[in-house]
């Protein structure tokens, strides 16, 4: 009996940990997320890596928005997730919201709420009963979004984004853009007097790519 009690605490403990580390990232063995807008026609792809929770990924928010809506028939915009999850309690649960809702062909939708709602549900020890509302007035079937957000294929998928991320070698931190494979300086996007996300500057960065790809 002493040796079977042993084995059964074992492998309580090996299960504890892989279900920590499947919510902190690793290896997923999922496929990476493929949210991507815009038409493309220049062949310029602008990938984020963000974390609903995060407060400067919301200075960035609006202003990458409007940026990609001017360009949206060039280039490519692609989010990715990059829950940092020692900082943000929340951040995980916000990515498997917006994975969720992208099962019911909602992601965008759900991705905008998140981060227009982000001081409502951030600090909620419950944040599921702000991201079911959200659901609700995006017109998702509530169960079935219960459903995928406490599924272990969407949590691979964040997962999974969060190695390609580790595959680049950056240091994580969020906001982290890429321009056609190569990391964008934060401040490049900034407002030079007041330090600001700025729409203006990151179409710039973007019109400058797109000239190089003309130039070629």
């Amino acid at each position: 009996m002493g040796i079977l009690a042993a084995i059964i605490v074992i492998f309580i403990g090996v299960f504890a940990l892989s279900q920590h580390k499947s919510n902190k990232g690793g290896q997923s063995g999922g496929q990476s997320t493929n949210h991507v807008m815009g038409d493309g026609q220049k062949g310029v792809k602008l990938v984020e890596y963000g974390d609903y929770q995060c407060p400067i990924c919301l200075l960035y928010y609006q202003p990458v928005k409007q940026a990609v809506a001017l360009y949206s028939k060039d280039i490519y915009f692609q989010f990715r997730n990059l829950p940092l999850v020692t900082a943000h309690h929340n951040a995980f649960a916000g990515a498997r919201a917006a994975e969720a809702a992208d099962a019911q062909n909602k992601y965008w939708q759900m991705h905008d709420l998140l981060y227009e709602h982000q001081n409502d549900w951030a600090p909620a020890s419950n944040p599921l009963t702000f991201f079911k509302a959200y659901a609700g007035s995006l017109g998702l079937n509530a169960d079935q979004f219960e459903k995928d957000y406490a599924s272990s294929k969407v949590n691979a998928a964040i997962n999974a984004d969060i190695d390609a991320f580790k595959q680049t070698g950056r240091p994580q931190a969020t906001p982290t853009f890429f321009l056609d494979g190569s990391v964008l300086e934060n401040t490049s996007l900034t407002d030079p007097q007041t330090g600001v996300p700025s729409a203006s500057k990151l179409a710039e960065v973007i019109q400058a790519a797109l000239a190089k790809k003309t130039i070629h």
